[in-house]
């Protein structure tokens, strides 16, 4: 068989000529669908009022998603909070730290990025174990970030700003397309809640928290990124497509187990501890 027809769970790209799937749509010949099976939406005041958590009794805010940025400063607006110039942010990504820009005068406060990677973001955090963090979430969320913060003892609070709802998918003819692309465990729940297990057309994904959720759900998983030999979806769907149109046997993905926070805890645990010089005393040096 050949792939001729791939559904993307994302908004169809502002513009299509750079994105990834084009060229690859070009290059296969394969017909290109854009959909969201999900939505994130903020939460209402009320249901932020209903976890019982101050903003003003924390110096720093956690994000790591733009929902939950808006969300953020339109509670603090809804709720008339005058957040202040000394509250410091951390963002997991140059992207996120820059859409600060709409709320805040970006020259003037303390914003701190990493370069999208998990232990990055952990050293960028750990760097200033000192502060009162508070933890801006969407709901559902990927626990690594908290349950790593919690092992290495630092205070901080959890706060869901954001959460994820099932789009209208009901109209789609999913079986179809030959190869359907998606993002998010999220996505994967609509998708079965849709359309069952049965029957499906080959799966690619992206992240281990996606491929867990396949799996979790009964379904193969045929590519996903990333991957050594594929950092982005766009990579690994281009060699998948490729492999598939060439008549190559592709082995389904293995899930990994390893999770990141055990892995940067470990790493935190094996360096070695820094030894402070004691003052002698005066009658001590003499």
């Amino acid at each position: 068989m050949k792939v001729k027809n791939i559904l993307i769970s994302q908004p169809v790209p502002a513009i299509l000529e750079k994105s990834p799937f084009h060229a690859i749509s070009l290059k296969y010949n394969a017909a290109l669908t854009y959909r969201p099976f999900i939505k994130v939406v903020g939460v209402s005041l009320k249901e932020f009022r209903s976890q019982r958590v101050e903003i003003l009794d924390h110096s720093a805010v956690i994000f790591t998603n733009r929902t939950t940025v808006d969300s953020f400063f339109r509670i603090c607006e809804e709720a008339r909070i005058t957040v202040p110039e000394t509250m410091k942010y951390f963002c997991n990504t140059e992207a996120v730290a820059l859409y600060l820009q709409k709320y805040i005068v970006y020259r003037k406060r303390k914003i701190f990025f990493a370069d999208g990677s998990f232990d990055a973001f952990m050293e960028l955090i750990l760097k200033h174990k000192d502060e009162r963090f508070l933890l801006t979430l969407s709901e559902p969320h990927n626990p690594e970030i908290p349950e790593t913060m919690s092992r290495l003892k630092l205070n901080f609070s959890e706060v869901i700003l954001a959460k994820t709802v099932c789009s209208e998918i009901d109209d789609l003819d999913i079986r179809s397309f030959d190869l359907l692309v998606f993002y998010s465990p999220a996505e994967i729940s609509a998708l079965t809640t849709t359309f069952g297990t049965e029957g499906l057309p080959m799966i690619a994904v992206f992240g281990n928290g996606t491929v867990k959720a396949a799996a979790d759900a009964g379904l193969t998983v045929h590519t996903m990124a990333p991957t050594p030999e594929a950092p982005s979806m766009g990579k690994a769907v281009d060699i998948f497509i490729g492999k598939v149109n060439a008549g190559q046997k592709v082995e389904p993905v293995v899930i990994e187990h390893n999770r990141k926070s055990e892995a940067f805890i470990k790493a935190q645990e094996a360096k070695p501890v820094r030894k402070t010089r004691s003052r002698r005393k005066p009658e001590e040096a003499k």
